[in-house]
């Protein structure tokens, strides 16, 4: 039996599954996710790491040791504790920003697609305007206005980031509006709304799983530029960006450290979330279905 004969009978999504188990890189990948969103419920919750914001002033930049892996900043605070706290407000940044800018983009590329017209013509036209802005640009003038903060930020990347999935979705509503399915739809009675939703969006769900894992990846390194440049989350916040900052005076003292911690665990999340990313995208790819 050939594998174009295998895949005869099982669902997309199915097949796409198989794929990423058999892809070693995918599977380390994801169990590095899941392992990063359990530090952050364990921290969350403060059952690890609980000496991340506990101030000891008489051990001031302490060097790595034993007792601090990763040493201690200004304030003598582990540094080790506050970078898996850290892990905290980048996967809330990730999925609340991310999300909030696949929500949007979805919501109006689906409008733009399935009506066309007067309707496509006035998304387009917004979307347009909006993506001739620089997007680093946009986004720290909306973080300026509405100050520091996790909610800020997390709104600030999502309005300012559904631009590029917004066009994906337009492009593929109006390929798909066409098919047979959907006139079949059409022709039963179905209403626009469920035509949208039950009949076309499930068949772009693996662009927004994509679009969505894209996004996560962006919004961790917007939220440590934002930070860095004193616009992200409010002082005081375990934050990567906010250790990455805190490195500019630290260096010229000889104190590594704090950046040292931070991009380790950037790093390794950003880096598991690209490369499951890349394995999703060749295992939802139909032309890439029977290979």
């Amino acid at each position: 039996m050939t594998s174009a004969q295998n895949t005869q009978g099982r669902s997309l999504w199915a097949d796409a599954i198989r794929k990423i188990k058999k892809n070693r890189i995918a599977v380390v990948s994801f169990w590095i996710i899941i392992a990063y969103i359990g530090l952050a419920a364990l921290c969350a919750m403060d059952l690890v790491f609980t000496s991340y914001s506990l101030v000891d002033n008489t051990i001031p930049y302490q060097a790595p040791s034993s007792a601090h892996w990763f040493g201690t900043d200004l304030f003598g605070r582990d540094v080790l504790a506050r970078a898996a706290h850290g892990t905290v407000t980048s996967l809330i940044v990730g999925f609340v920003g991310a999300g909030l800018s696949v929500l949007i983009g979805t919501l109006l590329g689906a409008l733009a697609g399935y009506f066309g017209g007067l309707v496509d013509e006035l998304i387009t036209w917004f979307y347009s305007t909006l993506d001739n802005i620089p997007y680093i640009l946009l986004l720290v003038a909306f973080s300026f206005v509405s100050g520091p903060g996790l909610k800020t930020l997390c709104l600030a990347i999502g309005l300012t980031s559904w631009v590029g999935h917004c066009r994906l979705v337009r492009s593929e509503f109006i390929k798909q509006r066409g098919q047979e399915y959907v006139q079949g739809a059409f022709s039963m009675g179905a209403s626009h709304a469920r035509r949208i939703f039950v009949h076309i969006l499930p068949n772009t769900l693996h662009l927004i799983l994509i679009s969505f894992s894209l996004g996560f990846v962006s919004a961790i390194k917007s939220e440590v530029i934002l930070s860095y440049l004193g616009l992200g989350v409010e002082p005081g916040t375990p934050s990567w960006g906010m250790m990455i900052s805190d490195a500019k005076l630290e260096l010229s003292r000889g104190v590594w450290w704090g950046l040292a911690a931070a991009t380790v665990f950037m790093f390794f999340l950003v880096l598991a979330f690209t490369l499951f990313n890349d394995a999703v995208r060749d295992a939802t790819d139909p032309k890439l279905r029977d290979k």
